[in-house]
């Protein structure tokens, strides 16, 4: 029997009315598409539904009719060592992929995996589907940022980087770079790092973009540049944003990540602070630190996890929500994993303050956390309430089923959304 409950806790309205900007029917179609595995399709239905049910309010997205050519829903894409199919990408959902990752050896930018090349060509025609789809080469990431402080330690240095990314991007027909440092002046995952990183970050951006702007001139097309930045004051404390966001095109804010593991469960990625979280994290809250430090809004593109984390041996306490417990096994997983969740004991809780669902089993005391239609559409309606960028997300491959794609593509863009459905 599955059992898919779901239970609201007191607190903040979230809206959850903006859910309906889905097209059900478009989603439905999706879970019968899946293999036959009739477990599988019965919970997701379920889930789906359930979802859909809990919406009561009457608020709609702001402005969405002025804005939506310029929102933008940017979806990195990290198939690793393996060759991509075409197939495999939803394009006309995508304004823009992010290919993850380039490395940095040497000081110069070269392919991460032995497939990169195939894997370019294969994305570039998916401007047959979509004209208007763009293509980023995203360089660095938590396991590649070992590079970045001596490439961008002196004007030498960091000519011979952004050559680099000039050859990078000509041989693989792209559109542009996405620079993500983790993170300038700090550590990161053991990485080489200096106070001078501050400084450093700027300058590289700006050359970035001072040559950027005569390489398209000769190209004849629109170069891009953005980076991916850490959604922690710490970050904004090693950076000069207010000078960062002239040359770059989008600040890709990864607010997510906020509880990775342990000791204490929370939501990887809170809309807005819950009164209990002890760590007092939330999307809106680094959003507005962002602003404060002289990022414009409509360069911040709101980032979301299409994964979730779990904890183990957490007490029937708030149902699981912050409280003590350990990674669980298989702690990190993706959105398709979710039905055997709810096929085995899991109750679907929504936090109101947070807007943001959790699960917790009792008897196993595993408590989860992840983000689900509903969650995804109070972000849309809140980007369209703050004239934010758009949303992106990681990684594409951690939701086989494209039902989180579909419904950040209809919380931005509902209105093309629906005239498309009907062709």
């Amino acid at each position: 029997m599955v059992r898919v409950t779901s239970i609201s806790l007191p607190g903040m309205n979230c809206g959850r009315n903006a859910d309906a900007a889905l097209d059900r029917n478009r989603v439905l179609s999706i879970i019968m598409a899946l293999p036959a595995n009739r477990l599988l399709r019965l919970a997701l239905v379920l889930a789906f539904c359930c979802t859909f049910a809990l919406a009561s309010s009457p608020e709609a997205p702001a402005s969405s009719e002025t804005r939506m050519d310029a929102l933008q829903i940017i979806g990195y894409v990290f198939p690793q060592d393996r060759v991509l199919a075409a197939s495999e990408i939803e394009a006309r959902r995508l304004t823009r992929v992010n290919y993850a990752f380039a490395n940095i050896k040497g000081g110069e930018i070269v392919e991460g995996f032995s497939h990169d090349a195939e894997n370019f060509v294969i994305l570039n025609t998916l401007k047959r589907t979509n004209p208007a789809l763009k293509i980023l080469v995203s360089v660095g990431g938590w396991t590649w940022s070992g590079g970045f402080s001596d490439a961008a330690l002196t004007p030498r240095a960091r000519a011979r980087f952004i050559d680099s990314a000039v050859r990078f991007i000509e041989r693989h027909h792209l559109d542009g770079l996405d620079i993500d440092w983790e993170y300038p002046g700090q550590v990161g995952n053991g990485n080489t790092f200096r106070p001078e990183d501050k400084q450093n970050y700027t300058l590289l951006l700006r050359d970035l973009r001072l040559r950027f702007d005569r390489e398209q001139t000769r190209l004849g097309r629109r170069l891009y540049t953005s980076i991916a930045t850490g959604a922690s004051t710490k970050f904004l404390d090693h950076t000069e944003m207010a000078k960062v966001a002239h040359y770059v095109d989008t600040v890709n804010l990864m607010t997510y990540d906020y509880y990775v593991g342990g000791p204490a469960t929370g939501h990887d990625a809170p809309l807005f602070h819950n009164p209990g979280d002890p760590k007092n994290v939330s999307s809106d809250r680094s959003v507005t630190e962002y602003l404060a430090a002289g990022v414009p809004a409509s360069k911040i593109v709101l980032g979301v996890p299409f994964y979730g984390r779990s904890w183990g041996e957490v007490a029937d306490k708030n149902h699981g929500l912050f409280q003590p417990g350990k990674p669980a096994r298989g702690f990190h997983f993706s959105y398709p994993e979710l039905p055997n969740l709810l096929a085995t004991g899991f109750t679907r809780y929504w936090d109101e303050d947070a807007c943001a669902p959790y699960l917790y089993n009792p008897q196993t005391k595993i408590f989860v956390t992840y983000e689900d239609p509903q969650s995804l559409s109070a972000k849309s309606r809140y980007v369209h309430a703050n004239h934010l960028a758009g949303i992106m997300f990681w990684e594409y491959f951690n939701d086989s089923t494209g039902i989180l794609l579909e419904a950040v593509h209809g919380g931005l863009t509902p209105t093309l959304s629906a005239s498309a459905d009907k062709d």
